[in-house]
């Protein structure tokens, strides 16, 4: 079924964990796009390379199967390989709220972007919270700077809260509610039930899940999950080698106000 000239589709999908999150992607997620009429895809691809960060390889394999953007979170640093596509890339995100610096330390690359699709322009912004995480510049007063810039130039736009504390996404998702199209959460890699509409017409969830092995903990090898919590000790986790599933949302945004006419999450089992 052709898009409706009125509204827009977006697919968003969760953190994309390790191999079987990769393959799951690159082979789903051609038919599962235009299965759902989606005209923009995002995905959060920071644990993408063995659980923990991307590499450039990833990244252009994500993209060439059909992803528009590709937003991240703190683990978008593990592999430094990445850092050159970080500061060229128009469409490869980290979180917009880190330190501003100049000069030789300035950090690679940036959390917002600009693209368009059926000649609608969409802001893309890409946010990382603080609860537990590191104390990095404050993602509200950050996205507002940046819907503040950027709103007369775009007709929708989406907020990738990378975050581990559900008051901290949820307050975040009521300071932006009626001046983003979606605030979407990530990092947790649980996907959760909480889908909605908030009061001034922005779509919220708290997390919309990952992109991995169905039969592991947080995509994790199950076992040393377990014994990391029974013995206290630092085991270095491993992504679990099993048949993956694609979680996201799917958005219907209204291009004549820029806010949410609907938040359905998806769910899709991978066959490889």
């Amino acid at each position: 079924m052709p898009s409706n000239a009125r509204t827009l589709k977006a697919l968003i999908l969760g953190d994309i964990v390790g191999q079987p999150g990769c393959r799951a992607l690159f082979v789903g997620l051609p038919d599962l796009a235009r299965r759902l009429d989606a005209d923009l895809v995002i995905a959060n691809g920071e644990n993408a390379a063995d659980g923990f960060g991307l590499t450039p390889e990833i990244a252009e394999r994500m993209l060439a199967s059909g992803v528009h953007v590709i937003t991240s979170g703190n683990h978008i640093w593990q592999k430094k390989e990445i850092f050159p596509l970080l500061q060229t890339s128009d469409t490869l995100l980290r979180p917009e709220n880190y330190p501003v610096i100049t000069g030789p330390d300035a950090i690679p690359g940036k959390g917002h972007c600009i693209v368009t699709v059926r000649d609608v322009a969409v802001l893309v912004i890409n946010l990382e919270g603080r609860v537990n995480l590191s104390p990095l510049r404050d993602p509200i007063q950050v996205g507002k700077a940046l819907l503040k810039q950027f709103r007369s130039r775009v007709k929708a736009a989406i907020v990738d809260f990378h975050a581990e504390s559900v008051d901290e996404k949820e307050a975040l998702g009521l300071c932006l509610d009626g001046d983003v199209s979606a605030i979407v959460g990530t990092h947790t890699h649980v996907q959760t039930a909480d889908e909605r509409i908030l009061p001034h017409g922005s779509a919220y969830i708290t997390d919309i899940g990952m992109t991995g092995p169905v039969d592991s903990v947080i995509g994790m090898k199950k076992e040393t999950a377990v014994s990391r919590s029974l013995t206290q000790m630092p085991l270095k986790m491993e992504v679990q080698n099993s048949t993956a599933e694609i979680q996201g949302v799917l958005l219907e945004i209204d291009l004549s106000t820029g806010l949410a006419v609907k938040i359905e999450r998806i769910r899709h089992l991978s066959t490889v």
